[in-house]
């Protein structure tokens, strides 16, 4: 068995096609169900984003695997296999494990360590789960991947440092207000940077925001998109006066927000309330002044560029640390894969042995009835300590098969030598799932 990644991503397709190849939520039962059903897939989880969709898989044949993954994708989004093919990269063995770490750990994403994409991969391994489509490898990997992701965010950090302009707009709020859950925010603009800037906003637990944009028809399109409200530019002065946030991004050659417009906001208020304005337009939307006796605290682009700088050597330090540990989960993983066989192997080894100590304390009962729990007890320990002194060294040795390119064989003589019977063949019990799995289907189909 084989473990393969097909992959189409920022790096292999402009977004126009990315935008073609994305599967719907509610879809993917179907799409993971469809995809399992397919030649030589034996497991199946399917990660579908705005800037990737994906395909893991174990399969029994690598060029067989590859193939009928990149038709999978071709017939699913009526494009020619060939055409895939070119858009996707693939990935096999320790390359795809190494592959679904970064992702999940955000080292692969346009945001380097944005943790959205941890999230992403949970709900799409419990969708496969959900759709009978993991088993025993995939069930271990990817948890083994999404715990690894989150503790890598935990001790590094390389979450927490702004890269984004509109992102470091709202930390610079959070640091001036602490939390923002019951702060007004107004994003000037509709554009890509008034969106984020909403997303941001939204992602900081702001719950009341407000775009205005110069035509109100796009202001209403973002915010409707959003659950957000929308307002006319004509009410600007008026959301300024109980606003505490203020993004704007937009393309105006002059200013959107003047130094008598704010002036006209203490009056009104009569009393000093903090307010933080961010200008991230170039040129200018807010004219910049010298607030004097007013809790204004304005912001540009320069301004957030140092901090933005900055903070992408942080992240890129932090995924350095992450990506380093990788080889070490690769190889848990592959250690893991070998003791699959030797695992049933050593369970039947000892249920055997303590089939014949539990033999024997019944004959001890029998032929010595009258000892006392006590001494029942004591034997009981015994016959124990001697059976898993006994086991030490077989166990040990079976363990060690696993690392021997004739692993198979060796440990076939070993069951024959112990008189012990179990399937060690991971391929088979998949395959074997995959038809009970697919006939189960079929019946219910049927009925």
């Amino acid at each position: 068995m084989y473990f393969i990644a097909v992959s189409v991503n920022h790096r292999t397709a402009d977004v126009t096609l990315r935008e073609k190849l994305t599967f719907q939520d509610k879809d993917m039962i179907r799409v993971h169900e469809a995809l399992f059903e397919t030649k030589s897939i034996l497991e199946n989880v399917i990660l579908s984003t705005c800037n990737r969709t994906e395909v893991y898989a174990v399969v029994d044949q690598i060029h067989t695997g590859r193939y009928y993954i990149q038709r999978f994708l071709a017939r699913q989004f009526n494009f020619e296999v060939d055409d895939i093919k070119e858009m996707s990269e693939v990935k096999l063995g320790d390359n795809a494990i190494e592959h679904l770490f970064r992702v999940t750990s955000g080292l692969d994403s346009i945001v380097l360590g944005e943790t959205q994409i941890l999230g992403q991969m949970r709900d799409a391994f419990l969708t496969a789960q959900a759709a009978q489509t993991t088993g025993t490898i995939f069930n271990e990997l990817f948890k083994q991947a999404i715990t690894f992701s989150k503790k890598a965010h935990h001790e590094t950090d390389i979450a927490d440092n702004a890269i984004s302009v509109s992102y470091a707009a709202v930390e610079l709020a959070k640091k001036m207000f602490g939390k923002l859950n019951k702060k007004r925010a107004l994003v000037i603009g509709a554009g890509e940077m008034g969106e984020l800037s909403v997303l941001n906003l939204k992602g900081a637990n702001v719950s009341d925001i407000t775009v205005i944009n110069r035509t109100f028809s796009r202001a209403q399109v973002l915010a409707e998109k959003h659950h957000v409200h929308a307002a006319p530019m004509s009410e600007l002065g008026q959301l300024l006066t109980t606003a505490d946030i203020v993004i704007s991004s937009t393309s105006s050659e002059q200013y959107i927000i003047t130094k008598d417009m704010l002036e006209m906001r203490h009056a009104v208020t009569k009393k000093t309330l903090q307010i933080i304005l961010v200008d991230i337009a170039v040129p200018r939307d807010i004219e910049p002044f010298e607030s004097t006796d007013m809790e204004v605290f304005i912001y540009d682009v320069d301004d957030l560029k140092g901090l933005v700088d900055a903070n992408i050597r942080e992240r890129r330090l932090a995924a350095e640390a992450i990506a380093e540990r990788i080889p070490t989960e690769i190889d848990k993983h592959n250690e893991w894969v070998r003791m699959l066989g030797v695992v049933p192997v050593i369970r039947a080894l000892r249920e055997q042995a303590m089939g014949i100590q539990q033999e024997t304390m019944a004959s001890i009962d029998r032929k010595l009835p009258h000892l006392s729990d006590r001494d029942r007890k004591v034997v009981s320990k015994h016959t124990k300590s001697i059976i898993n002194q006994m086991l030490k060294q077989p166990i040990k040795q079976a363990k060690e098969i696993s690392d021997d390119r004739n692993a198979a064989a060796k440990l076939q003589l070993f069951q024959e030598i112990f008189d012990i019977e179990v399937d060690t063949n991971y391929q088979q019990e998949a395959v074997e799932k995959k038809k009970r799995i697919l006939k189960q289907r079929l019946l219910g189909f049927e009925s």
